[in-house]
């Protein structure tokens, strides 16, 4: 089978240009595991991250999200079969949805939102676990409720901050605020469902204050919660929360304490990386969300089309993100 991967680490500046082509045998489905024939992915900065980090001289598939045809199960597969169309985001420690064929475990595979097309559809899997997991989970948010609390969303054009905004202000009674610093960044989180968008390019006590909200009782920071760590602090009500899901160099959780705040990592890899109790959540929660498609409740967070599958737009795809612009999702499609 057709696959990209990491072929070598870099020499010099950027490993982009080592996301290459090679050729992998098709793999067998055991145990919960279903062959999928991959028809649609996105990519995602994990995508970016772990390029960046590679070290090593075995080729590593990378990938994150997919919408594929179900090809074969496993022997103890009990929630799909042969033909059924499905949607996930995989499992960090797995070979990648970057290739035609890839085994992925049951258990965080839903079936795919039948009113989507397969590049609609790939934009969403990791970035609607992550925010279902950082909203409900991690910030012990209720569906239905939370009238008079408000959250503030750092980077809420992004993919995460996309589908987080729409999950948020459809299915809770709380002010959402988003943060964007460009006009057309800015329109996109209104769009998706902000009470207020303010630009994280200013004090964000400042901006709160300019929009007549003294306190957010809730903050889900997804991009440099360094920069912008002690202005969530001081923004946060008494007894406030405080997410993330990125990755601060350091973070020093003392300035917590005066204000009892809690802080909640997110990563949506737990479930799947240490096979938990509850690892089926992933496939109860992608259901969920593809009924909530499917209602006309929310909506793809697609932002650019690539086209193909190949090295070159891979590449591309890369490129964008790292330029922290990119608002909503890139989605690749075919082979």
């Amino acid at each position: 089978m057709k696959a990209f991967a990491i072929t070598r680490a870099a020499s010099e500046g950027s490993n982009i240009p080592f996301l290459s082509e090679i050729g992998l045998p098709i793999p067998e489905a055991t145990g919960h595991d279903l062959l999928v024939e991959v028809k649609a992915i996105s990519v995602n900065p994990v995508d970016t991250k772990v390029r960046a980090g590679f070290s090593g001289d075995t080729p590593r598939v990378l990938g994150w999200d997919a919408v594929g045809v179900v090809k074969a199960v496993g022997p103890q597969v009990t929630l799909f079969a042969p033909g059924d169309e499905v949607w996930y985001a995989g499992a960090l420690g797995r070979p990648g949805s970057n290739s035609e064929f890839q085994l992925v475990d049951e258990r965080i595979v839903a079936l795919k939102p039948r009113t989507l097309d397969n590049a609609s559809a790939a934009a969403l899997p990791l970035t609607a676990i992550t925010a279902w997991e950082l909203l409900f989970d991690r910030l012990g948010v209720t569906r239905g409720g939370n009238e008079g609390d408000t959250l503030l969303i750092v980077g809420a054009a992004g993919g995460v901050g996309s589908i987080l905004t729409q999950l948020a202000s459809k299915l809770t009674r709380m002010t959402v605020i988003g943060t964007a610093s460009r006009p057309e960044s800015q329109q996109w989180v209104r769009n998706a469902g902000a009470h207020h968008v303010i630009d994280h390019r200013q004090p964000l006590t400042q901006e709160l204050a300019r929009i007549g909200i003294p306190a957010v009782t809730h903050v889900a920071s997804l991009n440099n919660t360094d920069e912008h760590y002690l202005e969530l602090i001081a923004a946060l009500a008494p007894q406030g929360k405080l997410a993330l899901i990125d990755d601060p160099e350091s973070l020093d959780a003392r300035p917590l304490k005066l204000k009892s705040i809690s802080l909640h990592w997110e990563f949506m890899f737990t479930r799947s990386m240490f096979e938990t109790q509850d690892i089926i959540a992933q496939h109860q929660l992608l259901t969920e969300i593809a009924t909530l498609i499917d209602q006309k409740t929310i909506t793809t967070t697609l932002g650019e089309h690539y086209g193909a599958i190949t090295a070159e737009n891979l590449r591309k795809a890369h490129a964008q993100l790292e330029t922290g612009r990119a608002v909503g999702k890139i989605v690749l499609e075919g082979f």
